[in-house]
C-alpha cells in the first residue's frame, strides 16, 4: 500500500452478504477483527489486547473517535453511576460504540473515519469545551472486546457501549446533539449556581 493511500481514510468494511452473526460473541469477534484492520501489525494488537486488555489502534483510517468530557455526560444523564451513564449513552446515540476512560473521566465515541475533517468548524468550537475530534495521527487505547464492565478507575477503559457489529459507527449528528446538549444543560447548572441567593448570615450581634 502506498503512503498516499494509506493517508486517505478507508471505507467501513461491510459483513459479507448472506452471513448470519447469531450470537453476542460472534459480533465481538467480527467487531475485533474490524477493529484490529486499522492497524499496521494486527497480530500485535492482540497481543496487547490479550495481556493487557487494552490496544493502541490508529485512528483515521477505519473510524475516527469523538472525546467528550465526563461531566458534559452526567449533566444529561439520569445519575453518576457508570451504568447509568453507559445506559443513557447507548440510548443517546442509538447503540453506537462508546469507550470509557474511568481514570480521566473521558468518553470516546467511536465516528466515521472522516469525522474530523468534515465536522471541522464544529470541532474547532466544540475545543472550549474540552471536547475534541481525534482523526489520523491519533492513536487511542482501545478495549479487548469482551471487556465491557466498569472494573474501576483503576481498572482501565472498557466499552460503555459496545459495539454492535463490525463498522457500525455513532451517527455524527447523533454525536453533535449529545454534545450541544450537554454544553447547554452545563450552561444551565452554571447559570443556576450563580443566581442561587446566598444564605442568610447571622453575625453574633443579632442574638445580643
Amino acid at each position: 500500500m502506498t503512503s498516499d493511500s494509506r493517508r486517505r481514510a478507508l471505507r467501513p468494511v461491510e459483513p459479507e452478504p448472506g452471513v448470519l452473526v447469531h450470537s453476542t460473541a460472534d459480533r465481538r469477534l467480527a467487531a475485533g477483527h474490524w477493529l484490529l484492520a486499522a492497524h499496521p501489525y494486527p497480530e500485535q494488537a492482540r497481543t496487547e489486547w490479550a495481556l493487557h486488555g487494552v490496544a493502541m489502534l490508529p485512528l483515521g483510517t477505519l473510524y475516527s473517535a469523538v472525546r467528550i468530557p465526563g461531566p458534559l455526560v452526567q449533566a444529561l444523564a439520569a445519575g453518576d453511576e457508570p451504568r447509568d451513564l453507559d445506559a443513557f449513552l447507548e440510548d443517546a446515540l442509538a447503540d453506537g460504540p462508546v469507550i470509557c476512560d474511568p481514570r480521566h473521566q473521558r468518553y470516546y465515541a467511536l465516528v466515521p473515519a472522516t469525522m474530523p475533517t468534515s465536522w471541522r468548524q464544529v470541532a474547532d468550537d466544540w475545543r472550549t469545551h474540552d471536547v475534541d475530534c481525534l482523526g489520523r495521527g491519533t492513536y487511542l487505547g482501545v478495549p479487548s472486546p469482551d471487556r465491557t464492565d466498569f472494573r474501576g478507575c483503576a481498572g482501565g477503559s472498557y466499552w460503555s457501549v459496545p459495539m454492535p457489529s463490525a463498522a457500525m459507527l455513532c451517527a455524527p449528528l447523533a454525536v453533535a446533539r449529545l454534545i450541544a446538549a450537554g454544553v447547554h444543560r452545563l450552561a444551565q447548572l452554571a447559570a443556576d449556581t450563580t443566581q442561587a441567593p446566598e444564605a442568610t448570615r447571622v453575625s453574633p450581634a443579632d442574638h445580643s
